[in-house]
């Protein structure tokens, strides 16, 4: 990127900050009109994040590993912005309504000097009190909310079950991207969580690192201690292709694949790159199959026909596939049934809100109709990851850390 076209960016984007801060301030001015204080704090507020927005812009790179710098200038931004936008659409609110009032006002010749009404100091001050929700849960998804793991237990029942399977369990993690990891104790608790469901299979399904394999360094100890009695498996995501970095050479770049594809090893999984495997219980066997990274809008490696090579038609077969668009694009339809995906990628934009029985959402829907859960569709069923690790902003709001635990029963 030239210094001309960075310049617009941050330009544009201080732009639409400062726009925001017109606009949100206006709560706090009608609310604390007798007291400078705050509104001096919510000014010295603001410059701050703009300041540290275009320091961020300045010195961010891909070239370098991820930094606790920038990933609090990352929190500290969506501190700011959220809660005003927040704001911003009460306020806006209140505006067409001052202006329709006005609008009515003028026809009807009452005061047409006086066009719009005055602000109501209690639409601020609810804007205020809504506002608060949003910060308090920001600071709460940094401090707390991205190590509070939970496990989320799912029983499917299929029909076609081998026997000898009835009552397979399976605990899958995804996206640890162990890059963002800066709290040995909590990744420790986190592995113990896993440990302690004692499932049969441990499933991981992608994005080891944000970019560079070395990341998973000071993690290999922790992660080896996951135990599971038939197997340890995984596959790769997007991030782990190291497509986000500006490498000197592809040698140089094939070389962190190859280091990458030693840690695997490593932590005594076994990654599928296109492969399966047949896992064997009494005389019985089911097929876990592995595909690289397949995703709609990104670079595709993952080759299904490739990975059920082999493999009998008729088969009771677990797809491990990174990123959950791979089931609406091909799977879902694909000529051998493919009975059970287990995806991630989504993090649940580490943003949202779920209520059980009540709400499920987060931004990210938008874009991934299937972004946390299980779902089916022509009978076949997705299961989708909200991941062990965080990515850029450092924290979970309301989308926590998942471990999930699988239970297969035979109908």
């Amino acid at each position: 990127m030239n210094s001309i076209t960075l310049f617009i960016r941050i330009a544009i984007f201080l732009a639409v900050l400062v726009l925001i801060d017109l606009y949100a301030y206006q709560a706090f001015k009608t609310t604390f009109r007798a007291s400078s204080f705050f509104r001096m704090a919510y000014w010295i507020f603001s410059v701050a994040v703009m300041i540290g927005v275009v320091y961020a812009f300045l010195t961010f790179s891909r070239d370098t590993p991820p930094q606790t710098s920038f990933s609090f200038l990352m929190a500290l931004m969506i501190l700011s912005i959220v809660p005003k936008l927040i704001i911003l659409t009460v306020m806006l609110s209140e505006d067409i309504w001052r202006v329709g009032e006005g609008t009515l006002k003028l026809f009807a010749k009452e005061k047409p000097d006086e066009f719009l009404p005055d602000r109501r100091k209690f639409v601020s001050q609810t804007a205020l009190v809504l506002s608060a929700i949003p910060f308090i849960g920001i600071i709460h998804g940094v401090l707390i909310g991205r190590y509070r793991y939970r496990v989320i237990n799912k029983t499917l029942t299929f029909d076609d079950l081998p026997e000898e399977f009835d009552g397979l369990t399976i605990t899958q993690i995804s996206d640890v991207h162990s890059g963002s990891f800066d709290n040995p104790e909590k990744i420790q608790y986190g592995i113990d969580l896993i440990n302690e469901q004692q499932s049969d299979l441990i499933l991981f399904t992608g994005d080891l690192v944000n970019n560079r394999a070395e990341e998973m360094e000071p993690w290999i100890d922790v992660f080896s201690q996951l135990k599971a009695p038939m197997g340890k498996y995984s596959i790769l995501g997007n991030h782990d292709y190291g497509d986000y970095v500006n490498w000197p050479s592809d040698a140089v770049k094939q070389e962190n694949m190859e280091k990458l594809y030693q840690v695997h090893e490593r932590i005594g999984f076994g990654l599928l790159r296109n492969e399966n495997v047949q896992l064997k219980k009494g005389n019985s066997t089911i097929d876990l199959v592995g595909v690289e990274n397949w995703g709609n809008g990104f670079v595709q490696h993952g080759d299904l026909k490739k990975a059920v090579s082999g493999l009998a038609h008729d088969s009771f077969k677990i797809l491990m596939s990174h990123d959950p668009s791979h089931f609406d694009y091909e799977v879902k339809n694909f000529a051998q049934k493919i009975h059970l995906t287990l995806s991630g990628h989504t993090h649940g934009m580490q943003f949202g809100i779920e209520i059980p029985g009540f709400i499920k959402w987060s931004p990210v829907k938008y874009r991934y109709p299937k972004w946390a859960g299980l779902y089916e569709d022509l009978g076949r069923y997705l299961y989708v990851n909200r991941g062990f690790g965080f990515l850029a902003f450092p924290g979970r709001v309301g989308i926590w850390p998942e471990i999930t635990v699988l239970t297969l029963k035979k109908g």
